[in-house]
């Protein structure tokens, strides 16, 4: 079964310096439809303007991964992390025990278009832990890059969680496969461009939960960006 989320359907949030669409209830946006699917917490797609951020702020006992689809986010914790992250690196944050951080973005002319993930760790209050990897666009074309898994396989960030994401730059006319075991199921989120899926179509913004249904074939209807989830 493939469900779709459509991108108009999603929260929306408006503060001026963020534009902000959540795939999931979060903060003032509530849908009790949609609270979360399975450890998938977390979907927000962020536009932070330039000269603007999200000041020093506390988590904890979630799995935060953070992805950059342009511009360039600058971050800063309570662990002693400095970083600027860039299109195609990925940030993997356990709050665990609990931490503090902020993200800004320092370009004068430029916005941050970013997609931040939380999943529900598998465990409450380990310790905090922060890992920062870039992926390139030759591990991301028309394929699926695992970027972050249980087990770090193929040079992926570790997250605490059963839950693997891959990242794919799909080409139009081009096509990748996933395999999901039984029990297990899926989420697919499209950050830019169109795909097809199992024969329905998506375009940017849209989202799909998929359970008993194996493989997937995504077919780029057009030059496409998009995650996804494989989850317990």
């Amino acid at each position: 079964m493939l469900t779709v989320r459509k991108s108009q359907d999603r929260g929306f949030a408006d503060h001026g310096w963020l534009k902000a669409r959540h795939t999931f209830s979060f903060a003032r946006y509530v849908d009790r439809r949609h609270m979360h699917f399975r450890a998938l917490r977390v979907i927000n797609e962020d536009v932070v303007a330039p000269g603007a951020g999200f000041g020093e702020h506390p988590h904890d006992n979630m799995e935060i991964v953070t992805y950059i689809l342009s511009g360039t986010l600058a971050h800063k914790d309570s662990m002693g992390n400095v970083a600027t992250i860039v299109p195609g690196e990925v940030q993997r944050m356990s709050a665990g025990s609990g931490l503090t951080h902020s993200e800004f973005n320092h370009s004068k002319s430029e916005p941050v278009h970013l997609m931040q993930i939380w999943l529900f760790p598998e465990r409450e209050d380990i310790t905090p832990g922060y890992e920062q990897k870039k992926f390139s666009e030759a591990e991301r074309r028309d394929a699926l890059r695992p970027i972050v898994t249980p087990d770090a396989r193929e040079g992926s960030l570790r997250i605490y969680q059963d839950t693997s994401i891959y990242a794919s730059l799909l080409s139009k006319g081009a096509t990748v496969t996933h395999a999901i075991r039984p029990g297990r199921h899926a989420w697919l989120q499209l950050a830019k461009g169109a795909v097809t899926v199992n024969g329905v179509a998506l375009q940017a913004g849209d989202g799909a939960a998929v359970s008993e249904e194996a493989p997937l074939e995504i077919r780029g209807d057009a030059e496409s960006e998009f995650l996804l989830f494989d989850l317990a």
